[in-house]
């Protein structure tokens, strides 16, 4: 087992990062009152809800539970009640934990209701798909999607501790792990070469499930967003590079409705827009980009989305939440690498970097 801190100050926390991890030893430190609300979804409950409800009832806590449906669609106010209403049929007070066991629908939702829950109560990441593992489960960034864009809703609500267990990958479909691997590809293209070079060495392996080495993966680029978190908790300034690739790829989710592309795959051909367009402001080599695209394809990840009307692509852009006194800002590649915030771009060139990547 490896351990990576998030440091902010009173309220750091730890990461664990390992296989068979045991929930009852790790999590007994960080759940302070007695009263435990599990929400998982309809996917994960069946797999791994009972091994925790155990592991918590041996700590004599309280445990209750709240299973939401599965999907991206379901990431909206009416379903966000059904944890309310399970917290206040429970009796659960102002010491409880909301413990989010799932992938990054299931951590937003618990993440915020419980910011909201009697003005806030604790809360505990243990994500099961592999990108919410690298990217959704750490940093404190909790929503849910308003049907004009996504994450609109929300609040910033950091955990006691993230539990990141590898071997539960092994029963995440092969799809959503190529979805996972689309923001470890953004880590190494936003701030690391060397990462994006064991990338390239490493991709089949990781594909493969081996566990080592998604491991490595995991650490690596919760290691990169912890640094970038500690000095940028509220996203004012650099936290915003950690959305290469997402205001193209939320303007593909919204449009096409949420659950049709899973996240992941929204921002592997958003990153590919994005790397598009810095080679079209003359930062980075046609080679970068070809590289960049061989990299997300080799993830089993697309390059291009379906066809969406240019204006509509753009009415979404509109809403994305970097937007600043009604200017759009973008996180563009000066090199591989080296990712940069710039408000400084080509309209023109931005729409050409959209329609060369749709179908």
């Amino acid at each position: 087992m490896q351990t990576l801190y998030v440091e902010l100050g009173e309220r750091r926390y730890p990461i664990f990062i390992g296989s068979q991890l045991n929930p009852q030893e790790l999590l007994e430190p960080y759940l302070l009152g007695k009263q435990v609300m599990i929400v998982s979804n309809a996917t994960v409950a069946p797999l791994y809800l009972a091994h925790y409800k155990t592991a918590l009832e041996n700590l004599g806590k309280t445990v209750a539970s709240c299973i939401l449906p599965d999907g991206e669609q379901y990431k909206n106010i009416e379903h966000l009640n059904l944890i309310f209403d399970a917290l206040l049929e429970a009796g659960f007070n102002r010491d409880c934990t909301v413990l989010a066991l799932g992938g990054g629908v299931v951590g937003d939702m618990a993440g915020f209701a419980s910011a909201c829950f009697q003005r806030g109560v604790y809360f505990v990441q243990v994500p099961t798909t592999l990108l919410s593992q690298v990217d959704s489960s750490v940093g404190g960034k909790t929503g849910i999607n308003h049907p004009l864009g996504k994450n609109m809703l929300g609040a910033f609500q950091q955990p006691q501790v993230v539990l990141a267990d590898m071997s539960q990958l092994a029963t995440l479909p092969n799809r959503e792990l190529s979805a996972g691997l689309a923001e470890v590809i953004k880590y190494a293209l936003l701030g690391d070469e060397d990462f994006l070079l064991w990338l390239e060495s490493h991709m089949e392996g990781l594909l493969a499930r081996d566990e080592q080495l998604l491991a490595e993966a995991v650490y690596r680029s919760c290691a990169h967003k912890a640094r970038i978190v500690a000095n940028d908790e509220k996203e004012q300034g650099e936290r915003a590079l950690l959305n290469l690739g997402h205001t193209f790829g939320h303007a593909i989710e919204s449009y096409l409705g949420y659950g049709e592309w899973l996240h992941g795959e929204a921002v592997a051909t958003g990153m590919v827009m994005a790397a598009d367009l810095s080679q079209r402001m003359g930062w980075i080599s046609a080679a970068d980009v070809e590289r960049t695209k061989k990299i997300i394809s080799r993830a089993k990840l697309p390059i291009v989305c379906p066809k969406i009307p240019l204006d509509d692509f753009l009415g979404y852009m509109a809403h994305d939440k970097k937007v600043l006194n009604g200017q759009l800002r973008l996180v563009l590649l000066k090199k591989l690498g080296q990712a940069i915030i710039t408000r400084d771009f080509d309209v023109e060139l931005m729409k050409q970097a959209i329609l060369a990547h749709q179908a």
